[in-house]
C-alpha cells in the first residue's frame, strides 16, 4: 500500500526490521525464600517506510497543483489559480482554445517579420504592422474585408468546433470539398495531413508530448 504524505512525497513499504522490546519473564528458584526476577530480550518486528520525493515541476515550487492537473497535458505546471479547469469538459475546451491562441500568436509574429522584411528591402511599400489597421485598401472597402473575414473565419471555426464535439467527423469523405485526405486528422487540435503537416512531424501524436510542449512554449514567449 502507498500513502501520500504532503506535497510531492510518496511513502512506500520496505522490509521489516527488528526493534527490541522487553518482555518480563519470572523465574523462581527451587531453594531459598527470596524470589529473583530476570528480564529477557525478545525482538519484535515493525514495518518501516521510505519517503521518496516525486519530481513534478510546478509554476511555484512548494505549491500543490490542483488534482485535475496531473501533468499529462502539454505545458501543465499546475497553474490554475481561478479553478477554471475543474470541469473536465471545460478543461478540454480550454486546451483547444490555448492551442488556437498560440498558433495565431505565432502566425502574427511571422506576418510582422515577413511584411517588415518586404518593406525594409524595398520590395513592397507596405505599412508598419501597427499602422496596417488604419490603411485603406483600393481593392476592397473596410466593410467588405470585415464581412469576408467573418465568413471565412466563421467557416473554419465551425469546422473546428464540430471536430471537437465529434472527433473525426470532419475527415469523412465529402465533408471538406474533397480535401479530407490532405487534412487527415491526428486528434482534435492537430489536423495534420500534407497541407498542415508537410514535414511529417509528430505523426505519432500520442507520443508527441515534446512537440506539443514546444508549441505551447513558443506562445508563452
Amino acid at each position: 500500500m502507498a500513502v501520500a504524505v504532503g506535497r510531492g512525497f510518496l511513502v512506500q513499504p520496505c522490509s521489516y526490521s527488528s526493534s527490541p522490546t522487553f518482555h518480563n519473564k519470572i523465574y523462581k528458584p527451587s531453594l531459598g525464600s527470596a524470589t529473583t526476577f530476570w528480564s529477557t530480550l525478545a525482538p519484535q518486528r515493525y514495518p518501516q517506510v521510505a519517503v521518496q520525493a516525486q519530481q513534478r515541476p510546478t509554476w511555484l515550487p512548494g505549491l500543490d497543483p490542483p488534482p485535475y492537473l496531473d501533468g499529462t497535458l502539454a505545458g501543465d505546471y499546475g497553474f490554475d489559480p481561478l479553478g477554471l479547469g475543474e470541469d473536465p469538459k471545460s478543461l478540454k475546451w480550454y486546451v483547444q482554445a490555448e492551442l488556437v491562441h498560440a498558433r495565431f500568436a505565432m502566425a502574427g509574429v511571422a506576418g510582422i517579420l515577413f511584411t517588415d522584411l518586404l518593406r525594409v528591402t524595398g520590395i513592397s511599400n507596405l505599412p508598419v504592422w501597427y499602422e496596417a489597421g488604419a490603411v485603406k485598401f483600393e481593392f476592397a472597402s473596410t466593410r467588405t474585408l470585415i464581412v469576408v473575414q467573418f465568413l471565412l473565419m466563421g467557416f473554419a471555426e465551425t469546422k473546428r468546433y464540430m471536430d471537437f464535439i465529434n472527433p473525426g467527423s470532419q475527415a469523412k469523405e465529402g465533408s471538406f470539398f474533397g480535401l479530407e485526405a490532405a487534412l487527415e486528422g491526428l486528434e482534435p487540435g492537430y489536423p495534420g495531413g500534407p497541407l498542415l503537416n508537410p514535414l511529417g512531424l509528430a505523426k505519432d501524436i500520442k507520443n508527441a508530448h515534446e512537440w506539443k510542449l514546444k508549441e505551447i512554449k513558443n506562445d508563452w514567449r
